[in-house]
């Protein structure tokens, strides 16, 4: 099945049974992240190198590129928009992705849709699982690379990255009797990229960048108001 790095990255972080993300997954940006990377692996956009220590690199659209997947279609005329800085684009790329997300998972029947109430006052949305196939597929292959030692693909290698920037990739596995450290300085190491070539390896470190930057922001505003 072929599916985007957000829609595995989004099938890793929501609960099979209960539907909800985990509560520290920070979805719009991460999966924002995800879209960035994909456009990288298909070579619809390059990243720039960071001007300065307080600027992000900026991400052009080249000109060849031509998207088939619609998602991408659309995430790339958000990057022909404007030329922006990386951290502002994962914003705007992962602005209600989890939506169209789950609906396309859905669609595939992947995914079941659940609308409730909590309290029996709020509506709320779940999406549970109903084949786990491909997910299972997918997590197989990061525990090879945290567990085993194996060298990831891109895709695989992109998924751990973006886990690690939000303390998830220890969590997301089955790691037997391995340490959580232990599997948190493999996906550390991972994250830094000497396996994947130059473009997918600068979209990577961009999109890591603006997700810490995220996670970084919304603990210091939890911390702040507490």
């Amino acid at each position: 099945m072929s599916t985007l790095i957000a829609e595995d990255l989004l099938l890793l972080l929501l609960d099979d049974a209960k539907g909800t993300l985990t509560a520290t997954s920070y979805p719009q940006t991460i999966l924002g992240g995800g879209l960035l990377i994909e456009l990288a692996l298909t070579e619809a956009v390059e990243v720039g190198d960071k001007e300065g220590f307080w600027r992000t690199a900026k991400v052009r659209a080249r000109l060849d590129a031509r998207p088939a997947d619609p998602v991408l279609v659309d995430a790339l005329a958000v990057v022909n928009d404007k030329e922006r800085g990386a951290q502002d684009l994962v914003n705007r790329l992962g602005k209600g992705l989890k939506e169209t997300l789950t609906a396309r998972l859905e669609q595939r029947g992947i995914l079941e849709r659940r609308d409730g109430k909590v309290l029996g006052l709020f509506p709320r949305t779940t999406w549970p699982s109903v084949d786990s196939t491909h997910e299972q597929t997918v997590r197989r292959a990061i525990e090879a690379s945290l567990l085993l030692g194996a060298t990831p693909d891109e895709r695989t290698g992109a998924l751990i990255a973006l886990l690690h920037a939000i303390g998830q990739a220890h969590k997301v596995i089955d790691r037997q009797d391995m340490p959580a450290a232990e599997v948190k300085a493999r996906a550390k190491k991972i994250s830094e990229g000497a396996w994947a070539a130059k473009a997918v390896k600068d979209a990577i470190a961009a999109s890591v960048a603006a997700t810490t930057a995220a996670v970084t922001a919304a603990t210091s505003a939890t911390v702040v108001s507490s």
